[in-house]
């Protein structure tokens, strides 16, 4: 969560982040690419433990009452990401740009999860491990056009895709829904190794086979180029390249390369209690409530910079950019960009302190879905 505030600070105040791919090796920098890379492994891991989550809290209801629960909670989230979060990132209140990512596929993916409980765990598993390492399969697919095209794009290869709505709105698709319910399914199914009467000392050797499994698995198949990835690596700058998979949508060789260190953190942090620890947890307790509130203390930021780096009301709107305030041309170093994102997590962390208090302390019904 933290890292994450990372790369939408640089969204918002890096002087090339609208002119230029912080991962194109021709014209990065080592800092710049790392800042741009790091962040990868903060949305896979958001949505594998999204999943995770869902099975221990269904734990403690019925299957019929998690299953609704899931739906109604997804549908929600798909609600909030098409208003609430598309604002906070816009700061647009025409939404002349409707911003689907995360929260977006986050949604639909609990709503596809909530229905395959129904039938079983079983179910759950066999469609998250179809989707998990095989969605690259359309990668040698015809693309589809028409109606056909439309929805094969949006439920599995969304890179970026603009979907006109009319001349003046438009929708703009970043993250294709199946590949990342493959993640959520995933981490549903290993639920059962966090289970209280689950061997700690298992569920730490599993957690290792798996991530180390997974790492294997990225290294031969990056290596190799036979599948998992669009994009082949190059020899010319061959670091860059060979980290640079796809997030959009996120191919096998990208989960493997995230999720695989990921399982192999969750081993051995499990059992760390430290001053750090206690600070970050502050975060991960109410994710959603601090998601949503980084990117409107974030655009605030960004409009007091913006008027105070002398524009006008007039250069408020970019048909460039979706975001509002925020010209093509504008933006600081990147170490500004870091001191910025520090500023920001350090502002927020009282505030969700506050929510997590006020969680605990009461009980009305729609905190279930924050």
């Amino acid at each position: 969560m933290i890292i994450m505030a990372l790369d939408h600070t640089r969204d918002f105040f890096h002087s090339t982040a609208m002119t230029a791919d912080p991962l194109d090796a021709a014209t990065t920098t080592v800092p710049l690419f790392f800042t741009r890379w790091i962040t990868h492994y903060c949305a896979p891991i958001f949505v594998f433990l999204s999943g995770l989550s869902a099975y221990l809290s269904s734990q403690r209801k019925s299957l019929k009452d998690a299953s609704l629960f899931l739906i109604k909670r997804g549908a929600w989230l798909v609600l909030v990401e098409i208003t609430v979060v598309t604002l906070g990132l816009t700061f647009n209140p025409f939404f002349t740009f409707i911003i689907l990512q995360v929260i977006w596929a986050i949604g639909w993916s609990m709503i596809v999860l909530g229905l395959l409980i129904r039938f079983s765990y079983t179910a759950a598993l066999v469609t998250g491990l179809l989707l998990f390492f095989g969605h690259n399969a359309l990668d040698y697919a015809a693309p589809a056009t028409g109606v056909t095209g439309i929805f094969t794009t949006i439920l599995f290869t969304a890179r970026g895709s603009v979907f006109p709505i009319n001349s003046d709105h438009m929708i703009l698709a970043l993250y294709a829904i199946f590949p990342w319910t493959g993640v959520m399914l995933m981490g549903y199914c290993i639920g059962p190794w966090f289970k209280k009467d689950f061997s700690v000392q298992r569920r730490r050797r599993l957690l290792i086979i798996a991530g180390s499994s997974l790492t294997i698995l990225f290294i031969v198949l990056r290596l190799t180029g036979v599948y998992g990835d669009p994009g082949a690596w190059k020899p010319d700058n061959a670091l860059f390249s060979f980290l640079d998979t796809s997030k959009y949508p996120p191919s096998l060789q990208y989960c493997c390369m995230t999720i695989g260190p990921a399982l192999l953190l969750l081993a051995f942090f499990e059992n760390i209690r430290a001053g750090w620890t206690k600070i970050v947890s502050v975060y991960g307790r109410v994710p959603f409530f601090y998601y949503v509130l980084h990117f409107y203390l974030l655009h605030t930021l960004l409009v007091i910079v913006f008027f105070a780096s002398g524009y006008s009301v007039a250069d408020i709107f970019n048909p460039q950019s979706p975001f509002a305030f925020r010209p093509m041309t504008f933006g600081f170093d990147l170490l500004i960009v870091y001191f910025i994102w520090i500023a920001v997590v350090a502002l927020l962390y009282y505030p969700c302190i506050w929510f997590n208090k006020y969680k605990m302390t009461h009980q009305q019904w729609w905190l279930k879905y924050l």
